[in-house]
Parts: C-alpha cells; structure tokens; sequence
C-alpha cells in the first residue's frame, strides 16, 4: 500500500475507533444505570461488569492468533458487528439481569475483537519512526469517541438520577451499525503479516521480552480504573444526589481530558522521557482518584476529573507504542492480544474487588481501592522502566 493509501486506511481505523470506544464507553455505564434501575444492588455491579471482561479473556490470545493469520480487517468486522448485536439485544429484549449479562458479554467480545484488529493494523500501517505519533493519534481518536459517548447519558439523563436506557441502547446500536459499514469498506491490507518464511514468535518468546510484564500490568491498572469511573462514578452521583446529566458531562470532561493529554503526547516524552512520564501521570491520576469521594462540589470534581483524565491518558500509548516496536515482525496480533488479556484479567479483578469493597464502604471505597492500585502502578514504572 502506497503513502497516501497507508494514511486513508488510518484515517478510516481512527474513525472507527471513535465510533467504537465511545459507544463502549456509553454502553456499559448505561447497562450500570438499567442495573439500578431494576433492582440491582450497587455492590453486585461490579461483578456485572466484570462480565463485559471474563469471555474476551478466554478468547483473547486466539483473537490475537486470528490477527496475524487472517488479518485485522476480518477481526474488526467480526468484531463491530457482536458490537452491534449487543446492541439489538439490549435495546429490544433489555430489562432482566440475564439480559443485561448477555449484552455485557457480547459487547465485550466484539470491543476486543475490535481494539485488537485495530491496533495490529496501526502497527502494521505506520510510517517507520513515526509509530509513538500513530498511536498517540489512535488513542486520541479513542479518547474523543469517550467523550463524545458519554454525551449520550447528558442528553437523555437531563434533570434525571436514572436516564432513559432504552433510548441510549437505541442510538448507539445505530452508532455501532455506522462503525460496521466503516470496516468493511477499509482498504488495508493483511498487515502485520510477514513474509510467508517467516515463523511468528511463539507466545513464551513474547513473554520473554524484558519490561512486557511490567507493561502489562501497568496498562491493566489503568484501564481498569477508567472502568471503575465508568461504574462508580453514576453511583457516587446517585449517592451525593448529583444528576445524571451532570454525571454523564464529569465523564465526558474525563474522556476529553485523556484526549488533551494524548494530543501533546509527542511534546510531553521529548520533555520528560517516556518512563517518567509515565511515573507522573500515575501518581497524578492516584491522587486525583483518591480525592474525588470526598464529597466535594460539581467545580471541584471537574478539576479533579480532568486530572485524572490526564494521567489516565499517557499509560495506554506509551506502553502500546513500546510493545508494538518490541514484538517481532509477523507477531504484531499476539503481542496486543496478550497486552489486551492483561487488561481484560484486570477488569474482572479490580471491579469485582471494588464490588466487595463498595459492600461494605459505598462508592467512595471502590475510587479509594483503585486509587491504591494506580499508586502501585506508578511504584512499578519507577522500579521496572521500559526499555527503547
């Protein structure tokens, strides 16, 4: 594929993801929402999201097979279109816990299944030397679709504690069937295929190369503290009476946060390096999680939101960034499905473990949990760099 062809096919993918990460991210709060709606107690949310993580678990490394033998085009079809049949699901038979199970598992498959072609094309797709800018553009492009989806629950939740589920699965359900059309007509090609002599690295080859576990680890935190926001911020606002309108624009504020961070990525390594980049924005969204509970006013929480939306936008890139330059050609697909496996393992640990926390301390102790976790992440940036 040509130059002008490569960027046309990453423009493409970075609409996709838009479209893909923003109806994500307005999904599984909405499917929190319907959760309080029926009856659900706030301590067993948790485990229902945790239900959007265990299946793509299970599959994750042979999606990351898939990848490299099939080529990500086919995985993101296949993928956007369990997006949009979770969508239907929801919007036409939602209202039981079984249901709402049903549409977080099939949600969850598809958005990995999605992510994972997305990113083995960026890799496979960017210019060389110019890798840390495309995927800083790809999470910037996911970052604006967290924004942007978000906005969903403010237009139909306004003046409301509980918005209008149905309405909200409706809309993105169409959303998601946009998404679809834009993969499908994707020109790129089977990238990150290698010469037809060339033997993939085995998956204990990935797991030997120094700083992946680390990564791994430090990504999983991070992603699922922007889960745990997702699910315990609506209960927190419902908890201090807060709407959710207002709760659906902190989200956004958070998400577009993230998307700051991520345009200035470039900027932000070549002042400080990438490891200790990565140590401050840890410490920073820490800090900015632990005082969020608090009680404070709607000001103050978005201060506090945008800087944790700040901090939480540098993990992803740079640890993606490095993985996709460490892992061996032809390998480009099981490289980000174990990163993604790691992430997934982290959102069925961390929110069921703030689950059984929010049992016993509400809301506030699910933010406080991850809070810790964010500053243990940031304690093993500073012990374990990433090596370039």
């Amino acid at each position: 594929m040509t130059g002008r062809g490569s960027s046309a096919a990453l423009w493409l993918i970075f609409a996709q993801a838009i479209i893909t990460q923003g109806m994500a991210f307005t999904v599984r709060p909405t499917i929190s929402y319907q959760g309080l709606e029926i009856g659900i107690a706030p301590a067993w949310l948790g485990a229902l999201a945790a239900t959007y993580a265990a299946a793509p678990l299970l599959c994750a490394l042979l999606v990351g097979q898939a990848t490299d033998r099939f080529g990500p085009k086919k995985i993101m079809v296949v993928g956007t279109l369990l997006m949009v049949l979770s969508g239907g699901v929801l919007t036409f038979l939602g209202g039981t816990v079984t249901i709402l199970i049903v549409g977080s598992v099939l949600l969850g498959v598809g958005h990995l299944m999605a992510v994972i072609g997305q990113q083995a094309a960026v890799a496979g797709l960017a210019r060389p030397g110019r890798l840390q800018d495309a995927f800083g553009h790809y999470t910037l492009a996911g970052s604006l679709g967290q924004a942007l989806g978000p906005g969903l629950i403010a237009i139909f939740g306004v003046g409301a504690t509980i918005p209008d589920t149905g309405a909200i699965f409706a809309v993105a359900t169409a959303l998601m069937a946009i998404s679809l059309v834009l993969a499908i007509v994707l020109p790129t090609p089977r990238v990150p295929v290698g010469p037809k002599d060339l033997r993939p690295a085995s998956w204990s080859e990935l797991l030997r190369i120094k700083g992946l576990v680390p990564a791994i680890t430090i990504t999983a935190i991070v992603l699922a503290a922007v889960d745990i926001t997702l699910i315990y911020l609506p209960v927190l606002g419902a908890e201090l009476g807060i709407s959710a309108g207002t709760v659906g624009l902190l989200l956004s504020i958070r998400a577009a946060s993230s998307m700051i961070s991520r345009l200035f990525l470039g900027k932000l390594v070549r002042l400080l390096g990438s490891n200790r980049l990565l140590f401050f924005s840890l410490i920073m969204a820490a800090l900015s999680m632990a005082l969020i509970p608090l009680g404070m006013p709607v000001w103050g929480l978005t201060v506090l939101l945008v800087l944790l939306g700040f901090g939480l936008g540098i993990g992803q890139p740079v640890t993606m960034a490095w993985l996709a330059a460490a892992a061996p050609p032809g390998s480009q697909g099981r490289a980000m499905s174990l990163r993604i496996g790691g992430s997934r393992l982290g959102q069925i640990i961390f929110p069921t473990a703030a689950g059984a926390v929010a049992a016993g301390f509400g809301a506030s102790g699910a933010l406080w949990g991850i809070a810790a976790a964010l500053g243990a992440a940031g304690y093993i940036s500073a012990r374990h760099p990433l090596k370039t």
